[in-house]
């Protein structure tokens, strides 16, 4: 027995010699403890020597992705206490037990079910045991072993990214690194060249290179120029089994861009330029755009403008817009067409960001020259100055001329010019100008104290071209004339006490002057030549403006006098010398013994002591209120009095009477009595007037009698004159009418008033005669047909 399994082991190693294996062999010492005791017994003390029973295998090994008709073989489990009866059962456990690996129970034998990977699983650790059918006791204890998969090259190199972005600055050298590449392969990299892998390049030659081992790639070329070619695209392999035949393969993409650097200057395209500009250009006017070409880009292609030099450097400017890289040619003075009509400019344009790496190559900047031509055109009048200032004495006298502006025209035409006032800055018209030749003269009075400056505006026109003008700011300065007297600054209430001591300060008194004179107002102070010595106050100037009020006696008394005024003479020092006279009122008071004002009336020392000031008050009151309606009283009275006759307005004095006919004939009675003029004996009456009641104060005038007079037109003017010259008259004219026709009428007359004396018809033939204006009248009373009719 012990012989048989020992072959049975070496029949199995030598069935799987092919495959590569490390022997490990595990025994069980279990049972071998026991047994040998119990043979220590049976043979009474004999050692016996056995072979130790326990399971035989080693570790074993497959090939993946076994594609055999049949399952694969992978190896035999057996112990020595299988004796081939049956009565054994090998039972398999572990990774893949089942289902991977199927394991006969009978015999031992395991068998691979599946093709196996090793990719996904490169070692697989399975358990077995061995146990009696009968009893179901194991008779080998479990244990491991293990199932390696061999690797074959079944797996090509595969890159990190399908597709790779590189980039490299232009003009670099040979061997300058671009990128690396990494390419892994799943296979084993311990068993064989399976995972050995080795780069080459497919695409991108002769421009790169790439490493077999590292996978970097590296420039080849060198100088290669942005400006030429911009995009590489380069293809890399990546080969196992150490790139042999047969070996599997991978490949990606690399995108490499050469990035810019500034390895060329600006070039101007044209090597000059033509602008033109109108005269009236303001500064800061752009009048073009020159624009040097840079194949660089972003910074190294950022350009700036500047004048070098030429004869218009200090009339034109260039700036460098930021967006188009372009320069823009700017007016920086005021241009004059008659002054100068063509400058030459010389415009350099030079990179903002040279590479330092370039510069051997050349300077990288371009020069061009700008010609500009002025164009001329019609300009306004242009002024001497940009303002005037006039000073002018207050007490200039009116069409004095008090300055002068000058302006021209700057063309070559010089044309005339015309000058005028701006209405809206002289509403006074207080100047005005001689329109031919600039001059400023005064067409009123000026007044310095009520407006010390005027600010006119002078507009300057050409005749030719009134559309062409300009104005000018003119201040004129009112200079101060010594015109105004000083005066009071204020109004002093000033009083002197009963007991005040002589040599007293009872005011100071301080003057003001409306004029300005340039070294300030020193005034002076005194009392007027009649008061020069005065008996109770005195005047003492304080050389300082100001003067003091003095007393020049003890005591004074409000009994005697309640107020005194003192005149006080104030000069001044200007040219010519004014002065006024300023009244001061100095009322004598009641004081304490500190000087205290306590009263100042002089009615108060007639009033008993006991009296108190509201009773004077209410008194006062009450005189005021009687006084009032005693003043009322008599003005309705001497209204009621001089109320006049005639109440409407469209009467008149005397009584008018309105016919609708011809006359009134014989009966009207309310006429005036025409006969009363004719009767000096019925004048001779005096009568008063009707109209208003005669006042006291007025003697009733009386005139002379006129009954030698006859003419009645004599009468009539004599009394139109005492009525004129009398004062008693109403504060109306007096209207008075009287039907007198005249002497010597040619016609006679033609009143009926005397109708009544004339007996029979009266003839009114002769109405014929007078024409044809009379024709009506004659056919209404001359004729005897018409009588009877």
């Amino acid at each position: 027995m012990r012989t048989h399994s020992f072959l049975t082991v070496l029949l199995w190693s030598s069935v799987f010699s092919v495959v590569h294996m490390t022997p490990s062999q595990k025994r069980t010492n279990k049972h071998s403890h026991s047994e040998r005791i119990r043979g220590l017994s049976e043979n009474d003390g004999k050692t016996l020597h056995r072979t130790k029973r326990g399971w035989m295998w080693n570790q074993f090994f497959l090939l993946e992705e076994y594609t055999g008709p049949d399952t694969q073989y992978v190896g035999k489990l057996h112990t020595d206490q299988d004796k081939g009866d049956g009565n054994l059962k090998y039972i398999l456990t572990g990774d893949g037990a089942g289902s991977l690996f199927i394991i006969d129970e009978n015999t031992g034998d395991i068998h691979a079910a599946k093709k196996l990977d090793r990719e996904e699983k490169s070692l697989y650790v399975l358990r077995a045991k061995a146990i009696d059918r009968k009893t179901g006791r194991q008779v080998e204890p479990e244990s491991e072993f293990i199932i390696k998969i061999h690797d074959i090259n079944d797996n090509e190199p595969k890159f990190t990214k399908d597709m790779y972005t590189a980039s490299i600055p232009e003009m670099s050298g040979v061997g300058t690194s671009v990128i690396q590449v990494t390419a892994t392969d799943a296979d084993d990299a311990n068993y064989g060249n399976s995972a050995k892998v080795v780069y080459s390049i497919l695409q991108g030659q002769p421009y790169f290179s790439v490493d077999p081992e590292t996978g970097i790639i590296k420039t080849a070329l060198p100088d290669m120029s942005r400006e030429n070619r911009e995009q590489y695209q380069v293809v890399i392999q990546a080969k196992d089994m150490g790139g042999q035949m047969g070996g599997l393969s991978g490949t990606t993409t690399v995108n490499i861009t050469l990035t810019d650097v500034n390895d060329n200057p600006p070039r101007f395209p044209q090597s000059s330029y033509q602008f033109s500009s109108p005269e009236s250009a303001p500064p800061g006017t752009p009048l073009g755009r020159i624009k040097a070409n840079d194949p660089d880009v972003g910074e190294n292609a950022e350009i700036e403008y500047s004048i070098s030099s030429g004869d218009g450097s200090d009339m034109f400017d260039i700036i460098t817009d930021k967006d188009t890289q372009e320069g823009i040619i700017t007016v920086k003075k005021h241009l004059d067409f008659e002054n100068k009509v063509l400058y030459t400019l010389k415009v350099e344009a030079s990179n903002t960001h040279p590479d330092p790496r370039f510069l051997q190559l050349g300077p990288f900047k371009d020069t061009a020259f700008v010609k500009i031509s002025v164009e001329d055109i019609d300009e306004p009048p242009v002024f001497s100055r940009p303002w005037y200032l006039i000073e002018v004495d207050e007490d200039a006298k009116e069409g004095s001329i008090i300055g002068q502006v000058v302006a021209q025209d700057p063309d070559i035409a010089k044309n005339a010019i015309k000058y005028s006032v701006d209405r809206h800055t002289d509403l006074d018209r207080i100047f005005n100008i001689y329109s031919g030749n600039g001059s400023l003269f005064l067409s009123k009075s000026l007044d310095r104290e009520e407006t010390p400056w005027h600010n006119i505006t002078v507009i300057a026109t050409e005749i030719n071209n009134p559309k062409q003008s300009s104005q000018i700011p003119v201040f004129i300065r009112i200079l101060d004339i010594n015109d105004h007297a000083p005066e009071f600054a204020n109004y002093y209430d000033t009083f002197v006490c009963e007991n005040a001591k002589a040599g007293q300060l009872i005011q100071t008194v301080s003057a003001i002057d409306k004029d300005q004179p340039p070294r300030g107002h020193k005034f002076f102070f005194e009392l007027v030549p009649e008061f020069a010595v005065h008996p109770n106050f005195s005047v003492v100037d304080n050389k300082d403006n100001t003067a003091g009020i003095m007393t020049r006696r003890n005591g004074y008394s409000r009994s005697k006098t309640s107020t005194y005024l003192l005149p006080i003479i104030i000069f001044d020092n200007d040219y010519p010398i004014q002065s006024s006279t300023g009244t001061l009122t100095i009322r004598v008071c009641a004081c304490d013994s500190r000087g205290n004002m306590q009263s100042c009336s002089a009615e108060a020392l007639l009033l008993p002591a006991g009296l108190s000031t509201g009773a004077l008050v209410a008194i006062l009151l009450c005189i005021i209120i009687l006084l009032i309606l005693v003043v009322l009283f008599t003005a309705l009275k001497r209204q009621r009095k001089k109320e006049p006759l005639i109440i409407s307005k469209d009467d008149v004095r005397d009584n008018i009477v309105t016919y609708n006919d011809e006359g009134g004939g014989e009966e009207d009675t309310q006429a005036f009595d025409i006969g009363t003029l004719r009767n000096p004996e019925a004048r001779e009456e005096s009568k008063m007037r009707r109209d208003v009641i005669p006042e006291t104060i007025f003697q009733i005038r009386r005139t002379s009698p006129l009954w030698e007079n006859i003419d009645v037109q004599d009468f009539i003017h004599r009394r139109l004159k005492e009525n004129d010259s009398d004062p008693a008259a109403p504060p109306y004219d007096s209207l008075a009418t009287y039907a007198y026709e005249g002497n010597d009428s040619i016609a006679n007359s033609l009143s009926s008033l005397e109708s009544l004396t004339t007996e029979g018809n009266q003839d009114y033939d002769y109405l014929s005669d007078w024409g044809p204006r009379f024709k009506k009248l004659a056919d209404m009373y001359g004729g005897e047909d018409s009588d009877r009719d």
